[in-house]
């Protein structure tokens, strides 16, 4: 049978296929990711494709056209079933499969969904996605050939592997998880029972519905019951995932959230004690508090550009043992496998906490307080944002600015810093300002509105808008 596909443009993403389902993502445009993917798979030499998916209610009908479409390429098809995104990951891992494809719609509203891709061992993004949809498109495809599917259940092993690292010795840490009816949960609820110590974990049921709160720790929303239950019950430490459990949400025992920057801090500092002089990568929109705790700490920090994707080819190419992003996003390749795992960045934080004398917030408050805004965006045509970003990049340059345009533009200034990039994923610019104080942040929110105003472009509101950090 002739094969040919047209995807809703709008679901080619740059780390992903994601959509509406029944608007812009639909059962078909599972079977053709299959049967594109399968054949990518195919005319690189490669005959195995490991395959998940998440909580979500089309994901049981998503993932079986992902299938078939695989084994109509000729795919030898390891199904793992239900479970985290860092679940599949591991499987493809250790199994040395060819490509692996997770259904799942991560952090996003219920009635979206998706699908993660690995090649070879690595992320599979940007052009490689566009390149799916052309392909599609042009039925560009290997012949029809006999694959197979098997199903393994690979849970007690992955849980085995998470426990192995546990180095926290034998004091009963408090601990309240908040796995959000995601699809972490019954491999969570399994995992608690293997660590020492009391723990409590709250909406471990999967419904893809999400009926108790939106599935991203990023959000301080988001956390307000996993806050309320941490200084309920006085625990240690809370962690949260969202809805695909690659993404890690952190409140320590004041029941104050520890932001992804400062959660980097605490890692990076026990990791350079076992790899001293390390390279340690954090994203663009991190605090320049990171940066520069890395470097007391004896470590390298490496800037790099915002993408999970991004991150992890960067991270193989310099052999770095940890990255991390302000979204949550924890890469351990110090024991681990380089790719993002909040499941075992928890029993990773965990352990320290653990070895600690005090307590996780006294950390977060000896570290140097900064007041920011949140992360603002405004709308701008594709075209159009990449050419402010240019157009902003130059007039800084011209004036000897002190700034990196590895992801946009980051200005440092005696006040602090403000950023100015634009989305991977979304056609807008995303705005963000830090400094030491509120009077040095409104020199940059001004700065930052100059230079949009020279570009003619009006710059989001930023009244009210900044935070302790």
């Amino acid at each position: 049978m002739q094969f040919r596909h047209d995807f809703d443009p709008t679901s080619l993403r740059e780390y992903d296929i994601r959509g509406i389902v029944g608007r812009t993502l639909h059962p078909a445009d599972a079977f053709a990711i299959g049967r594109v993917f399968g054949s990518i798979v195919a005319r690189g030499g490669g005959h195995t494709v490991a395959v998940g998916f998440d909580g979500r209610l089309s994901s049981p009908d998503l993932e079986p056209q992902l299938v078939e479409g695989l084994v109509a390429s000729g795919m030898e098809v390891v199904r793992i079933g239900r479970g985290p995104t860092p679940m599949l990951y591991y499987a493809s891992t250790v199994r040395k499969t060819d490509g692996a494809v997770m259904v799942t719609g991560s952090h996003n509203p219920p009635d979206y969904n998706g699908f993660k891709f690995m090649l070879q061992g690595k992320p599979f993004f940007g052009a490689q996605i566009q390149e799916v949809g052309r392909l599609a498109a042009a039925g560009d495809v290997v012949e029809s050939a006999p694959g197979s599917a098997q199903t393994i259940d690979i849970s007690a092993e992955y849980l085995a592997r998470l426990i192995s690292d546990w180095d926290g010795g034998d004091r009963l840490l408090n601990v309240v998880w908040d796995n959000g009816n995601g699809a972490a949960g019954e491999v969570l609820t399994r995992l608690v029972r293997s660590l020492p110590g009391n723990h409590t974990v709250l909406f471990a049921e999967i419904d893809g519905r999400f009926p108790n709160h939106h599935p991203d720790p990023t959000v301080p929303k988001n956390l307000e019951q996993l806050v309320a239950e941490v200084r309920h019950r006085g625990a240690d430490v809370g962690i949260a995932f969202d809805g695909d459990a690659d993404r890690i949400g952190v409140v320590d025992d004041s029941g104050a959230i520890l932001f992804g920057d400062q959660l980097m801090v605490v890692l990076a500092r026990d990791v350079l004690k076992t790899h001293p002089g390390a390279t340690i990568i954090a994203d663009v929109k991190a605090s320049q508090v990171l940066f520069d705790e890395v470097a007391r700490a004896g470590g390298q920090p490496l800037m790099w550009k915002t993408g999970h994707s991004l991150i992890k080819a960067k991270m193989a190419e310099v052999g770095c043992p940890l990255a991390g992003e302000m979204s949550g996003h924890i890469f351990f390749a110090d024991r681990w496998y380089g790719f993002d795992d909040a499941l075992y960045a928890g029993v990773r934080l965990l352990g320290i906490v653990a070895r600690m004398n005090g307590k996780l917030s006294a950390v977060r408050e000896a570290l140097p307080q900064v007041v920011n805004t949140p992360e603002l965006r405004f709308p701008c045509d594709d075209l159009r944002k990449f050419a402010v970003i240019e157009e902003v990049a130059g007039r800084l340059r011209a004036a000897a600015a002190r700034m990196s345009d590895i992801d946009g533009v980051r200005v440092q200034t005696e006040d602090g810093w403000w950023l100015l990039r634009a989305s991977n994923t979304q056609a807008v610019l995303v705005a963000r300002a830090e400094a030491s104080g509120h009077d040095g942040l409104e020199r940059l929110k001004a700065a930052l509105v100059d230079q949009l105003a020279q570009s003619g472009l009006a710059a989001p509101d930023f009244s009210g808008a900044s935070s302790g950090h």
